[in-house]
């Protein structure tokens, strides 16, 4: 990875001087309070004002992105963890307050001054909704629970199993799952619970400490709880909690039997009495696991090449990423979980973060945060820093559709029998995530709406979802503990809490570009690409539109596409 603070910039700075330090609390109210400062006397001088503005959001968020990265690619590091912290304790605090008289003043000017309402139409609803839920008693409180966020990423980072002779992490462990021994993946699935439930009392904690932190920060700013103030800091225009339990009903209804179908399904291939935890990952013929490559510089290759043989616009995109550094692939000891991307708002680029181990879903992960970087790239011509960000539903049709659409070429991995191998995998996973994404957010919507549970009412109440939607042929006996504290791993619900329905919405954008894909690849791939270049300047249902989707995740929607599935993965099998 290189030096992230020697990217070039995708414009000269205006108004930001070239060389000044913004991770300095004082240079970045000095400069807000300019901005505040400024007179404003004609149409000229507010977008004038506007476009400077923008700069700075940009040159401040790519400091503040470039501390998060650098902590997360090595959390255990003291000198980049605390320069992170120092950031959320002191920059972050500072912000806050003087961005919300920025917000102010903007809608100010904008009824002086009337700039294009069209243009202004998702910038003006936004801020006027940002403004309204601003209270500045809740900084302090932000801060802490930011810090408690960073506090999870080091415990969870610090997870160490020492298994079959050294000393591995978590992502490392998954390996083993693949298995074709039964007793190999029972050590490995027991060694890596055992090891998250040594720390289960610490992150209970951690997560108590928020909640209430939240619940406080949602009744400051007039809401009834954590739940209904999210909805409108995500900016929800367009759907509503009732339509998230809606959403619930209908993965219900609809997934969950397939999903129990797959696991029954499984359960017969591989000859068991019981179905178990380690279970899950094998393949269930007792063929060896997929091995798609060895190292990440073999990763970056062969979903290149996948890339480049869907498009070519993209592929060079691809290419871009690769030459300028900005991939951090391999899992290694300090590394925070999971994968992500993260957009260099100056520079404009996107940088990628995973923890690859050589297994199957590394390439899907892959092509998921690539999509999520083109969408970066594809509307990173626009001025306006904000519009260079959809809304969450909307960025993730862009990696899921790229999982999807890319699944033609898993060839450059796999001989043909792999691949069909790997398509089924993907497909059974998409299954899983639509009714993963309904257990997590239902979890979330009950711990809000009953802000004083206690650890043992989450527990039951968790236990209750992973019934409702887990399909229920798996067998948890003796493990019930291990279950109770499943929730741990989904670094969502500490770090970015209701962030996750966002995955079921889009998932059914991107089976829905997928199914064009494959009668028309051409005019899908080119609609695709048309929608993510709006970025966010239009509202939510007009990027789907422009995608050549509906926003849509009624049981009317859900159904066919659900067919489509079960007609690919019988083919395949």
């Amino acid at each position: 990875m290189i030096d992230l603070k020697s990217l070039p910039l995708a414009q000269p700075r205006r108004f930001v001087p070239a060389s000044v330090d913004l991770t300095d609390k004082a240079v970045v109210v000095g400069l807000l309070n300019s901005l505040l400062s400024r007179e404003v006397g004609t149409t000229e001088d507010f977008e004038r004002w506007i476009l400077d503005g923008s700069e700075f959001g940009a040159a401040l968020s790519q400091a503040g992105s470039i501390l998060y990265i650098e902590m997360t690619c090595a959390t255990d590091d003291p000198v980049k963890a605390g320069a992170y912290q120092s950031f959320v304790e002191n920059v972050d605090p500072a912000v806050k307050p003087l961005a919300h008289q920025l917000n102010k003043r903007f809608l100010s000017l904008f009824a002086q001054f009337p700039l294009d309402q069209e243009r202004y139409e998702v910038s003006l609803r936004a801020t006027q909704a940002d403004v309204n839920l601003f209270v500045d008693k809740n900084v302090p409180l932000q801060t802490a629970v930011a810090l408690l966020s960073q506090e999870y990423q080091s415990v969870y980072g610090a997870m160490m199993v020492d298994f079959e002779g050294r000393e591995r992490t978590l992502p490392e462990m998954s390996k083993f799952l693949l298995m074709t021994d039964r007793d190999t993946r029972e050590r490995a699935w027991r060694a890596t619970a055992d090891r998250r439930m040594k720390d289960k009392d610490l992150l209970e904690g951690i997560f108590d400490k928020m909640r209430g932190i939240r619940q406080e920060v949602a009744v400051n700013a007039g809401c009834s709880n954590f739940r209904d103030y999210m909805f409108k800091a995500y900016h929800r225009f367009d759907y509503t909690e009732a339509d998230c339990k809606a959403y619930h009903r209908s993965i219900k209804d609809i997934v969950v039997p397939l999903r129990r179908e797959i696991d029954l399904r499984r359960k017969k291939d591989m000859r068991l009495d019981q179905l178990r935890p380690w279970d899950g990952a094998v393949d269930p013929l007792s063929r060896q696991p997929l091995e798609p490559f060895k190292g990440a510089s073999a990763l970056i290759d062969g979903v290149g090449a996948m890339i480049g043989r869907l498009d070519d616009e993209l592929m060079g995109l691809f290419q871009d990423m690769r030459g300028a550094g900005l991939l951090d692939l391999e899992s290694r000891k300090g590394k925070a979980p999971g994968g992500y991307q993260n957009t260099l708002e100056e520079s404009r680029k996107p940088f990628i973060f995973m923890n690859a181990v050589g297994v199957d879903d590394d390439v899907r992960t892959l092509l998921h945060e690539s999509g999520h970087a083109f969408h970066a790239y594809l509307c990173s011509k626009d001025p306006l820093v904000e519009y260079r960000h959809a809304p969450m539903e909307f960025c993730e049709v862009a990696s899921m559709s790229m999982e999807l659409m890319a699944d033609n070429y898993m060839g450059e991995f796999y001989s043909s029998q792999d691949a069909k191998r790997s398509t089924v995998e993907l497909l059974e996973g998409i299954v899983s995530t639509l009714s993963w994404v309904a257990t997590v957010d239902a979890f979330q919507h009950w711990m809000y709406e009953n802000p004083t549970h206690t650890s043992q009412d989450r527990r039951k109440a968790w236990g209750q979802f992973q019934v409702e939607f887990g399909g229920g042929v798996v067998d948890w006996s003796g493990l019930e503990e291990e279950r109770a504290y499943l929730w741990h791993r989904q670094l969502h619900i500490f770090e970015v809490p209701f962030y996750y329905i966002e995955y079921g919405i889009a998932q059914l954008g991107a089976l829905q570009i997928w199914k064009r894909f494959k009668c028309s690849p051409r005019e899908a791939l080119d609609l695709y690409k048309k929608g993510l270049s709006l970025g966010g300047s239009r509202p939510l249902p007009e990027l789907f539109s422009a995608a050549g989707i509906r926003f849509d995740f009624s049981k009317e929607m859900i159904a066919p596409l659900i067919d489509e599935v079960v007609q690919q993965w019988r083919g395949c099998l």
